[in-house]
């Protein structure tokens, strides 16, 4: 059994018959991520990989810009969840406490201990690369992607994400319940590594919002390959921050919806 699944008895019920049956499904616990004894965000998480999430939640939230700024890490358990205590350098701290004081309200998934809807809709910083891949990439992306997710082969409960480097396939992955959080994993491996994000692609198994892109950005990848769709505000934050989106990625087919030279496809154009 894959560390982060438990096996959870049911009943299966098929063509009018039922049978008892075993399946294995992810866990989901609450992890707060706790900066000099003051709790930031409680996320719903998977609870594998988390000094990675720590770190990664860290850098693309905007709370650290580099991973020594945390001085200190430590996993606390508690009865109903667990606790990523960090202890940041007196800079860190003294922005988080500044940021702190114009919090006007509770946070949420997704966009957690964010203070406002600017910041929420904040600009990324334009990433700056001279990376481009072959079209044959974004499926090999996937590909690999796709067998480098043990707990969903076991679960079919969980999202993935990935880092890939064009002859290398994907270098990093990490699995979760929650796509931001798979993500920030990843971000979070790779910092620890001191990977570049400049000289490969984030991979993703799941659609591509706003908050994906902030974070590709934080990782400083220049292209973001996704299973499923952008939003709207995704392909206009991406286009702003000079970021490829190349979704919809499934078989041989994607769509490239921003930044498209990046991509060589070598394919003839076709007017409908």
């Amino acid at each position: 059994m894959k560390k982060g699944a438990h096996s959870v008895a049911g009943l299966a019920v098929r063509k009018g018959r039922e049978q008892p049956v075993t399946r294995a499904l992810p866990e989901e616990v609450p992890v707060a991520l706790v900066y000099n004894g003051s709790t930031q965000a409680v996320m719903m998480a998977t609870p594998d990989d988390l000094h990675d999430f720590a770190v990664g939640f860290s850098l693309s939230e905007g709370i650290i810009t580099d991973p020594v700024q945390i001085m200190r890490y430590e996993i606390v358990k508690h009865g109903q969840g667990l606790e990523a205590q960090m202890w940041l350098s007196e800079d860190r701290a003294e922005f988080l406490a500044a940021r702190r004081r114009f919090m006007a309200g509770p946070v949420g998934c997704g966009l957690c201990g964010i203070d406002s809807l600017a910041q929420a809709l904040r600009r990324v910083p334009a990433v700056i690369s001279d990376l481009t891949l072959d079209a044959a990439d974004i499926p090999a992306a996937m590909s690999a992607l796709r067998a480098a997710q043990p707990l969903h082969d076991q679960t079919r409960a969980v999202h993935a994400a990935g880092f890939y480097v064009a002859g290398q396939g994907i270098v990093v992955a990490r699995e979760d319940v929650g796509r931001h959080n798979a993500l920030d994993k990843v971000i979070g491996a790779m910092a620890r590594a001191e990977m570049s994000g400049a000289v490969g692609a984030i991979a993703l198994t799941s659609r591509v919002s706003v908050e994906m892109v902030q974070k590709c950005a934080a990782a400083g990848s220049p292209v973001l390959i996704a299973v499923s769709a952008p939003t709207v505000l995704a392909v206009q934050t991406a286009q702003d921050a000079g970021i490829t989106i190349a979704a919809l990625a499934r078989d041989e087919a994607f769509e490239i919806f921003t930044h498209s030279a990046r991509i060589k496809t070598g394919a003839t154009h076709h007017v409908a």
